[in-house]
């Protein structure tokens, strides 16, 4: 995975830096795993606006991705690794032995022509999907249920990754991208590896336009509204605004806003770093 810079020949390439996309075997996606990705411009089903600064945007399919990897014991070929519009890290076509097609969620150093595993007694390379009860301690995972047969809910975003600490009676001690160390149920499954594409964090945009693109509107900040509009808002000239705060008025540094009666609360170990 490498960045690519440019040469400052406009004021909008001076400081961008992207992808080199040299992980990327084909740009043409598997047309039986597309579906339609209809937006909404965060408008609801009356046509309100409910949620601001959306809208525009390139048009895009959607790509079916397995996150449950529920074809255990029946080896997969990678076939593709492809650019996903709708997701930061990349995304491998796999063909299974049984002539099956799906997409997953690429890890990092997965290479086409490999071969990868899913279900009990699989080994623990990169790419193979292992129940938390038989990966190895101290295992780099991705992709890891919280339920399970739901399906993949963490370490799903690129360069994200968990580690298995030890175990606790029937359940997984799991240390999260966060920082969060929690308790996940063994017959979790969870995928070997880092999640693709690394260096996600380093991109640099270098124009307003790209952030159109992927359907973001300019956003407005609170110091500049009106007292009406925005805690922060008025003033004379260019004030501050005081403590930082939503417009709903919630503080926005610091304040948590976990509920202390979430249900999930028990499995959580210790809390994220601040």
């Amino acid at each position: 995975m490498a960045l690519k810079k440019f040469k400052p020949t406009t004021s909008s390439q001076r400081f961008k830096i992207i992808s080199a996309f040299d992980d990327i075997t084909t740009d043409k996606p598997e047309k039986s795993l597309l579906e339609p990705h209809r937006k909404s411009g965060g408008r609801n089903n009356e046509g309100r606006m409910t949620m601001r600064y959306m809208g525009g945007g390139h048009k895009q399919n959607y790509r079916i991705i397995d996150f449950k990897r529920d074809k255990d014991g029946i080896p997969a070929t990678v076939k593709t690794v492809e650019y996903d519009p709708n997701r930061s890290a990349r995304i491998a076509l796999v063909v299974y032995a049984d002539g099956e097609k799906r997409y997953i969620v690429a890890p990092n150093g997965i290479k086409v022509g490999q071969t990868i595993l899913s279900g009990l007694g699989v080994s623990p390379d990169v790419g193979n999907t292992l129940y938390l009860s038989e990966v190895p301690f101290g295992t780099i995972v991705h992709n890891i249920e919280l339920r399970p047969g739901q399906g993949a809910k963490m370490a799903r975003s690129a360069g994200s990754y968990a580690q298995l600490m030890s175990r606790d009676g029937k359940y997984a001690v799991m240390r999260l991208p966060s920082g969060e160390t929690r308790l996940i149920l063994q017959a979790c499954k969870a995928t070997i590896g880092t999640v693709s594409n690394i260096d996600h964090q380093l991109e640099i945009s270098g124009k307003a336009g790209r952030s159109r693109w992927l359907g973001r509107r300019p956003r407005t900040r609170g110091v500049v509204m009106n007292p009406v509009d925005h805690p922060m808002g008025g003033g004379e000239g260019r004030a501050s605004g005081g403590l930082p705060r939503s417009r709903k008025g919630l503080p926005s540094r610091g304040y948590k806003t976990r509920s202390k009666k979430k249900a999930s609360n028990k499995y959580i170990i210790e809390r994220r770093k601040k």
